[in-house]
């Protein structure tokens, strides 16, 4: 039973808008993982039959789907409830997909397929089997391909690549048939609706007490289409109102250092 089990849920190839770069992004995201410092993990990335897929280190899995492409995957003419709904429920069904294919596992991780997380998540929560889990409040956000990196709190609103929650909590379904939809909307295909729930129930997730993640903005694969760390946090309007929060961002910037690159993206210098 490892104690943390990753999973990465991947869009169906019809939704991809350049399949190249997001094999690409996924095997970056994959040897951010690879990295940890302790070995009591695995890994789950789970693609529709038929997805070229990179080649994928020891500990990885995949979890095979047959899942028809999202209709809405893209806004069009939607309306946002039904853009969100629609993402909620066909991410949310492949989360539990991968779920059942380790539910012995003692704590989940939802990870999006171009993000990265931090080298010593397992080492901590393997340290604390018994907490509920934890919200990553604190990350950074980074351009991609960047020098940069900016520390942002309250990095759960922005980024899905947020939670470690026990897998108990969740309240797994023996078989996927068994799950409602809105459930599986709620619990495994939003990170925002997920944090009050468990703390109406009296199991709360505490904050991890380091940054834990970064995510990556500003590349042409992106679903939610997040702007540049320039856009969102120095041209934006609101900041161009008040340039005492264009300070206050510059003070965030970090230079992204080769203790980054080691702790995040599985680089050595």
């Amino acid at each position: 039973m490892s104690v943390v089990t990753f999973i990465i849920p991947v869009r169906h190839q019809d939704n991809a808008r350049d399949w190249s770069l997001l094999k690409k992004n996924l095997t970056q995201t994959v040897a951010s993982i690879a990295n940890q410092t302790s070995p009591d993990w695995r890994g789950i990335i789970v693609a529709n039959r038929g997805a070229d897929l990179p080649a994928l280190p020891d500990k990885f899995s995949v979890t095979w789907v047959d899942f028809p492409p999202n209709d809405i995957h893209e806004r069009g003419n939607a309306t946002e409830a039904d853009f969100l709904d629609s993402f909620r429920a066909d991410k949310g069904r492949r989360v539990l997909a991968g779920m059942l294919d380790a539910r012995d596992g003692r704590f989940f991780m939802i990870v999006d397929d171009d993000d990265f997380v931090s080298a010593r998540i397992v080492q901590y929560v393997s340290q604390h089997r018994d907490e509920n889990g934890w919200i990553i409040d604190k990350g950074y956000i980074w351009d991609d391909g960047g020098t940069l990196l900016l520390c942002r709190d309250q990095f759960s609103h922005y980024c899905g690549t947020s939670l470690i929650i026990r897998s108990d909590l969740y309240g797994l379904p023996s078989k996927a048939e068994d799950a409602s939809i809105e459930w599986i909307k709620d619990m495994l295909g939003s990170h925002v609706r997920i944090t009050p729930a468990l703390a109406a129930r009296g199991t709360p997730l505490s904050s991890l007490p380091f940054r834990g993640a970064v995510y990556r903005v500003a590349h042409k694969g992106s679903h939610s289409k997040a702007p540049s760390l320039i856009d969102m946090y120095f041209l934006n309007r609101n900041v161009l109102k008040r340039p005492v929060n264009a300070i206050r961002n510059l003070a965030r910037l970090r230079l992204l250092s080769a203790e980054h690159k080691r702790e995040f993206f599985g680089v050595s210098e």
